[in-house]
């Protein structure tokens, strides 16, 4: 397959110079359009709106951008990447946005550039999976991941239908998932506060204290399948629908 990979890690990110050598020992064309930085959090924010963003190669088939994901996938699709214009007929077979350090679970995927990205991709109806390892203690199992990702990629581009984005999250195990399982996304409290300080100027600071995350782990819940360890994938909704539609 001809695959468009980014994320919002940045194009440096293990997850991603990982899968696009696996992706391509296994036969796929793969064309990397990650940012130049880390933009964890940035949601479906783009900032081509605000003047030109650039784009550098920085090796075969891969390229850094100033944007946001999302821009990546515009960028790649309406004329920045010429192989994968869609105005000029070479739309790509899937979109991958991934893989991202650390889970997309829940709520996540509101704020989640890496989820943006996939969502972007399915607004140009192009089948798009956003995928994550959910993080656990200190190290990385990126290998058992990596190959279960390459062994399933057909099975999981199979839960995809016009109108949304698949979200997978991946335990960090060394043995590598169990099984794919079709969840829904977890209720999930994230207990953020914030602590504000005002300086000797007078000028009021406001600083994020991160509480800690609480899963409320409902049987078929992406939570509940993580904890079981098995991938929790998503089918979730990407585009404004009637009521009465699926």
């Amino acid at each position: 397959m001809r695959i468009l990979l980014t994320n919002d890690d940045g194009v440096d990110s293990p997850g991603l110079r990982l899968l696009a050598a696996a992706l391509r020992n296994a036969g796929h064309r793969v064309f990397a359009l990650a940012p130049d930085i880390n933009r964890s959090g940035t949601s479906h924010s783009i900032s081509f709106l605000s003047g030109p963003c650039k784009l550098t190669k920085v090796e075969d088939d891969t390229w850094s951008s100033g944007g946001t994901p999302a821009d990546c996938v515009i960028f790649a699709l309406l004329g920045g990447l010429p192989e994968l214009c869609i105005l000029q007929g070479n739309a790509p077979d899937l979109i991958l946005s991934g893989i991202n350090c650390g889970a997309n679970l829940g709520t996540d995927i509101i704020y989640s550039g890496t989820a943006a990205a996939a969502r972007q991709g399915s607004f140009f109806n192009i089948p798009s999976i956003a995928l994550s390892l959910v993080e656990s203690g200190e190290n990385w199992h990126w290998e058992p991941v990596i190959s279960f990702i390459v062994e399933k990629l057909d099975d999981m581009k199979g839960f995809w239908k016009k109108g949304t984005f698949i979200n997978v999250n991946f335990p960090n195990s060394g043995q590598g998932p169990l099984d794919i399982v079709r969840s829904f996304p977890s209720q999930k409290n994230y207990n953020d506060r914030i602590e504000t300080f005002v300086a000797p100027d007078g000028e009021l600071y406001c600083f994020a204290r991160i509480g800690e995350t609480v899963y409320n782990r409902q049987p078929s819940s992406d939570w509940d399948a993580i904890m079981k360890n098995n991938a929790a994938l998503s089918v979730v909704i990407s585009q404004p629908v009637s009521l009465g539609e699926e």
